[in-house]
C-alpha cells in the first residue's frame, strides 16, 4: 500500500507547483497563501513550514531536491538543495558513551516537555561535564525566550536576507565568555533543520558585534532523550559554524552519550 501523503503535504506540494508553473523567480511565498490553499482545517495552518527534519518534507520536495527556509514577517521560499538544509546526527563512538550515576529528583521525567530535558541535563550537571568537563562549573543560565530579528546570510552563494524573523532559543549558557545555545527533542530523528541553530547563533553574532560584547565563542549544543530498559539516555552533540555566513558550514566540535543510572 503506498504511503498516505498527509494534508499538510499537499498543501506545500501545490504552493511549489504553483509557484513553478508561475515561473517565481524565487519561489517565495507568505503565510496568506498557504492559509488560501490549507482553508481551515488544521488548528495551525502555519505549522506547515515547519518541518524540524527531512522526513517530515513531502514527496515531491525530496523529488525535486527542495526544502523551505524562514524569511520572516509570514515569508518563506523554497530552495535548493536539501542537504544543506538538514543535519544528519553523527554517530557517538563507543569511547564516548558512559553511564552516568544520579538520584532521580521528585520531578525528574514527570513531564515530557522538551524544558525538562534542558532542566535534567543541568540539574544533574551532565551539561556542566559535557561543555566544560567540570562538574563545579558555573555557568549563567538563560531560560528560553522568543525574540525577532534581521540578519543575512548566504545559502549556495546566493544572498538571503530575513527581516523580522521570529526565532526560539530553548536554553542558553554562558561560562566564561564562551555563549552555548541549546536545542532539545524528545525522540531520535535521523537529522535535524539546521536553522534550528543557526539562526539563533547568527543572532548571538549580531549581539556581539552591535553591543560589543566580550564573547570569546558562541557554538551550539542539540540534546536527545530517549528511553531503553527503563533508563533515560542523552545524546549531547555541540557544533559551531565555520563560517557566520554559512548554515551549511555546521561542524561538530563533539558527540557523547549519557546512560543515567539509578542510584
Amino acid at each position: 500500500m503506498a504511503k498516505r501523503i498527509s494534508k499538510k503535504s499537499q498543501v506545500l506540494e501545490q504552493i511549489l507547483q504553483e509557484l513553478i508553473e508561475k515561473k517565481s523567480k524565487d519561489l517565495s511565498f507568505d503565510n496568506d497563501l498557504v492559509k488560501t490553499i490549507s482553508g481551515t482545517t488544521f488548528k495551525n495552518q502555519f505549522d506547515v513550514t515547519k518541518l524540524d527534519n527531512s522526513s517530515k518534507l513531502p514527496p515531491l520536495l525530496k523529488e525535486m531536491d527542495y526544502y523551505v527556509i524562514h524569511l520572516g514577517s509570514g515569508r518563506h521560499r523554497f530552495v535548493k538543495g536539501i542537504k544543506n538544509g538538514y543535519h544528519f546526527f553523527e554517530e557517538i563512538p563507543s569511547k564516548n558513551i558512559k553511564n552516568w550515576e544520579y538520584r532521580k529528583s521528585i520531578l525528574n521525567e514527570t513531564d515530557t516537555s522538551e524544558a525538562s530535558i534542558l532542566s535534567l541535563v543541568h540539574n544533574q550537571r551532565i551539561l556542566h561535564d559535557f561543555l566544560y568537563e567540570d562538574i563545579t562549573a558555573n555557568p549563567k543560565l538563560y531560560i528560553s525566550k522568543r525574540t525577532k530579528t534581521t540578519f543575512s546570510y548566504k545559502i549556495n552563494n546566493s544572498d538571503v536576507t530575513v527581516s523580522n524573523l521570529q526565532i526560539e532559543k530553548d536554553m542558553i549558557v554562558e561560562n566564561n565568555g564562551i555563549v552555548t545555545i541549546l536545542e532539545g527533542k524528545n525522540k531520535i530523528p535521523p537529522d535535524f533543520a539546521v536553522y534550528q541553530l543557526f539562526h539563533p547563533f547568527k543572532y548571538y553574532s549580531k549581539l556581539r558585534e552591535e553591543k560589543n560584547l566580550p564573547i570569546k565563542e558562541i557554538n551550539t549544543a542539540y540534546l536527545l532523550r530517549y528511553f531503553e530498559n527503563g533508563n533515560t539516555v542523552i545524546r549531547f552533540y555541540l557544533y559551531t559554524f565555520k563560517d557566520e555566513d554559512k548554515p551549511s558550514s555546521i561542524t561538530l566540535i563533539k558527540a557523547a552519550q549519557y546512560n543515567l543510572l539509578k542510584r
